[in-house]
C-alpha cells in the first residue's frame, strides 16, 4: 500500500470531496481517503504508483500543487 500527500487548492467544498471521492475509486476501490478541507490537502492510500492519481486529480479539475 502506498500512501501519497496532495495539496488540492481547487478543492474548497463538499462537491469537491464527492468529485475526488468518486473520481479515485475508479480507479482504485480500495483506495482509503483522508481529507482536510480546510488546509485543501488529500492524503491517499492505495495500491496505485503517484502518477495515475495525479492525472486523474488534473482531469477532474483539481490539479495539485
Amino acid at each position: 500500500m502506498n500512501a501519497f500527500d496532495f495539496k488540492l487548492p481547487d478543492m474548497s467544498c463538499g462537491h469537491c470531496v464527492t468529485t475526488i471521492t468518486e473520481t479515485l475509486n475508479a480507479l482504485d476501490p480500495q483506495v482509503r481517503l483522508s481529507f482536510k478541507r480546510d488546509t485543501r490537502e488529500l492524503q491517499v492510500q492505495t495500491a496505485l504508483p503517484r502518477e495515475p492519481l495525479v492525472a486523474a486529480l488534473t482531469e477532474a479539475g483539481y490539479p495539485p500543487a
